[in-house]
């Protein structure tokens, strides 16, 4: 097993250059890099970064604009030297092989670099944006296992039934309903003006106060937490941190929830048919010891190969429309507004790290297949 994680370490190490290599130079050549959203800002066509960021990026821009305004000409364009000065401060003076090499040379050392139009590393902003992701992608992955695992091996062993049949219709339905516009369904439902007057849920929620003193909305619309957050108890603080999460969460689990069903049922139906299952139930095994003594082992590992996808999508990803819809500011609407700024160490250094942790997960992924099967083994293959 030992020599199998060390082969895969090795692999990381091409597999990530690789990824780097193409969208380094994808954006080669990607029209309207940073320089030339600055200089139609500053030319005034147009307030490029205040509509994309909500006012994150005019540090950098007003900053120069000072430093350089002697050489700027209104009447007839930007001076040439205030080009050159700008490409100097982006690093674009130097040929693309330069700057890539550089740039893989400073993220091997885990030095991501600083946002070019906000004051903060990309560290510090990827850390201030983590909490959301954490948010739904924890449980998102959580509450789609623990919820899709067991109903799919309840609908395989009840497989043509009617609690199959309903159930099936339901997860149909979860499926074919895109995850924005269930999000909106359940703002409109449980966020919105069209409020339930339930006056226990007062006392069990303080901050329902804030949100209509006469009709209390079972939801809050925007957020992670109250703006009381900090006068609250211990246990307030956890209660108002579940009201906050449970729309935005469910909104973003639906559709795992529905393919992770199926994928469980039709993993177990297929194990459940083959020859050694009969064999323990001939045996006399009860139904339970075959279930999870025998089959579950064997069909889990088409489920657990789905976790690195599901985890690195979900968990670091995020979800930029549920993000927006519940006025959440997470990984999702980070990479987002930094694509479009054409924040390229935002962009890069969040795809490295990324990138680094999937691959990561996937090792671990595959170790864990020795946990659930341990016939399984790597060290066999070449």
């Amino acid at each position: 097993m030992g020599a199998y994680i060390f082969r895969r370490l090795l692999l990381v190490i091409p597999t990530l250059f690789g990824i780097m290599v193409i969208n380094f130079a994808l954006t080669q050549f990607m029209p309207g890099g940073p320089i030339e959203q600055i200089i139609a800002e500053m030319e005034g066509n147009g307030d490029v970064f205040q509509s994309i960021s909500g006012g994150h990026a005019d540090v950098d821009i007003q900053s120069t604009e000072i430093e350089l305004q002697g050489t700027y000409r209104g009447a007839t364009g930007l001076d040439p030297a205030f080009i050159a000065e700008l490409e100097k401060k982006f690093g674009f003076d130097k040929p693309p092989l330069e700057r890539f090499v550089d740039m893989m040379w400073n993220y091997i050392q885990f030095d991501f670099g600083e946002s070019w139009f906000r004051k903060i590393t990309v560290v510090d902003l990827v850390l201030e944006k983590m909490p959301v992701s954490i948010t739904l992608g924890l449980w998102s992955t959580l509450i789609a296992y623990i919820v899709s695992i067991p109903l799919g091996i309840r609908k395989a062993v009840t497989d043509g039934s009617s609690f199959d049949t309903w159930t099936s219709g339901v997860i149909i339905v979860a499926y074919a309903i895109p995850g924005f516009l269930f999000a909106i369904l359940l703002i409109v439902l449980f966020a919105s003006n069209n409020c339930f007057e339930l006056p226990f849920l007062k006392d069990w929620f303080p901050g329902l106060r804030e949100y209509n003193p006469t009709c209390h909305k079972l939801f809050p619309l925007r957020g992670l937490t109250s703006d009381n957050w900090d006068q609250l108890s211990l246990f307030g603080k956890i209660k108002d941190y579940l009201w906050h999460i449970t729309l935005p969460v469910v909104a973003s689990t639906i559709s795992a929830f529905a393919t992770l069903t199926m994928l469980t049922k039709n993993s177990f139906l297929d194990e459940i048919k083959k020859q050694y299952v009969m064999t323990a139930r001939a045996k006399g095994l009860s139904e339970r010891k075959v279930l999870y003594g025998h089959v579950f082992r064997n069909a889990m590992l088409i489920v657990i190969s789905g976790f690195p996808a599901l985890f690195i999508s979900v968990f670091f990803g995020g979800s930029l429309i549920i993000e927006t819809l519940f006025s959440l500011d997470g990984l999702g609407r980070l990479g987002y507004e930094a694509t479009l700024q054409r924040d390229y160490p935002v962009v890069f250094g969040t795809l490295f790290a990324f990138s680094l942790m999937g691959l990561v997960v996937g090792i671990i992924t595959d170790i864990t297949y020795i946990f659930i099967d341990p016939r399984i083994d790597f060290e066999s293959r070449g």
